[in-house]
């Protein structure tokens, strides 16, 4: 039988970056079977929207809102919307990221200005954002997803794996400042999702791809998270690393 505390008292209010593809969008459909209220946030609002409509076809609740995490009034108005909307903010997925591995010797800046941008500053305004509200209410979760990239270092993921092993840092940094607050960290290997398709190195590109047959379904992140989410308030999952059975 379930530990009787782990059963869901009352649906949470549940806001998740990146919510338009791969473990955002599959995190959002588990959460949402689950019982809780999501609230999508992602620049393609579109997405956001056939993803809502499908959820509540669903009898799921789901409220869909753009976000550029790399603004922090695009972050803070996301996150007001949310509270405004349901009076109370109960978990934040800090899951928007993007990959665009390359050699440092290839010197493409940008993209490596853009990983620390949308996975470290995104994470950071997320934080920022609910933080004050979590405090108040004396109660919260804070899910960062990062990578194994933030466990090792592999050639052509320096700048990505910087911007992961950060997360950890800020992460654990975080969880001991904080006594009413869970943080947990996440961290997927090889999942099915867009990611790679920031990939401006074709080489890389075609290198990364290869290993994406062994890679498995973003719906094993989304019920890594729900684990998390669902333990007694008095639990802090700290940290998870989700990854294919056979990868090394």
């Amino acid at each position: 039988m379930p530990h009787p505390s782990t059963t869901m008292a009352a649906p949470k209010v549940v806001l998740i970056t990146g919510a338009s593809s791969g473990i955002g969008e599959a995190t959002a459909r588990r959460l949402a079977a689950a019982g809780h209220h999501v609230v999508l946030g992602a620049r393609r609002t579109d997405r956001l929207a056939a993803l809502a409509k499908d959820i509540e076809a669903r009898a799921g609740s789901a409220f869909p809102h753009e976000l550029d995490v790399t603004d922090p009034a695009s972050v803070r108005s996301f996150v007001a919307a949310a509270h405004d909307r349901y009076g109370r903010i109960d978990v934040l997925v800090n899951n928007a990221g993007v990959m665009p591995l390359s050699r440092l010797d290839a010197l493409r800046v940008d993209e490596w200005n853009r990983m620390i941008d949308v996975n470290l500053r995104g994470v950071l305004h997320g934080i920022a954002a609910v933080l004050p509200i979590m405090h108040a209410q004396r109660s919260g979760h804070i899910m960062n997803i990062s990578s194994v990239s933030g466990l090792k270092v592999d050639p052509t993921a320096a700048v990505y794996s910087a911007t992961k092993h950060a997360v950890r840092a800020l992460s654990e940094g975080l969880r001991q400042e904080s006594r009413e607050l869970r943080v947990t960290v996440i961290s997927p290997g090889l999942t099915r999702s867009e990611l790679t398709g920031s990939i401006g190195d074709s080489r890389v590109k075609d290198a990364v791809e290869e290993q994406m047959g062994i890679a498995i379904p973003a719906a094993a992140i989304g019920e890594a998270v729900h684990y998390a989410l669902t333990q007694p308030a008095d639990v802090d999952v700290n940290e998870l690393v989700v990854r294919p059975t056979a990868q090394g």
